[in-house]
């Protein structure tokens, strides 16, 4: 079953955020309630793709009782709630967290910064003006000012 990167958005929206293991435990129940078949091997990949988009952001250092990087709704993603999924916080057992709004925006703007200097480095011009185009999602998303950031890409 594959669940495109808003979808898994929405599955985090509908819990704020999310662990990678509670994730994959909620994307494994949707399969059962389809009745169709969660493929193991792809989970990861999918996820990490919807991280690299902007879709989902890991949040690493954060004052939650997770042990893992939390996964919230990132600033491109549009959440779309897959068919069933409603029900999951009815299913599933995630604690509530208290996740700092400063964490979340930190982990965005150094997984951009981090992102940029990739992409300059190895001169990918597509991911550049992807990154140009997020960085209008960032702020949109949240006040914060990436204008700087901006400018050195547009140089590039």
């Amino acid at each position: 079953m594959d669940l495109t990167p808003d979808e898994l958005a929405g599955v985090v929206d509908l819990f704020g955020s999310l662990t990678r293991a509670e994730l994959r435990s909620a994307r494994d129940e949707l399969a059962f309630k389809r009745g169709v078949e969660a493929d193991p091997d792809d989970f990861e990949a999918t996820v990490d793709d919807a991280i690299a988009s902007y879709h989902l952001v890991a949040v690493p250092d954060h004052h939650a009782d997770a042990d893992e990087p939390l996964l919230v709704v990132g600033p491109v993603a549009f959440p779309a709630l897959p068919e069933g999924a409603a029900d999951l916080p009815h299913i599933m057992d995630v604690p509530p967290r208290d996740l700092s709004r400063e964490a979340v925006v930190e982990a965005v703007k150094s997984r951009f910064r981090d992102d940029a200097v990739v992409a300059v480095k190895v001169g990918n011009d597509d991911r550049i003006r992807t990154l140009l185009d997020v960085s209008y999602d960032i702020e949109a998303w949240e006040d914060v000012d990436m204008d700087g950031l901006r400018d050195r890409l547009d140089d590039v």
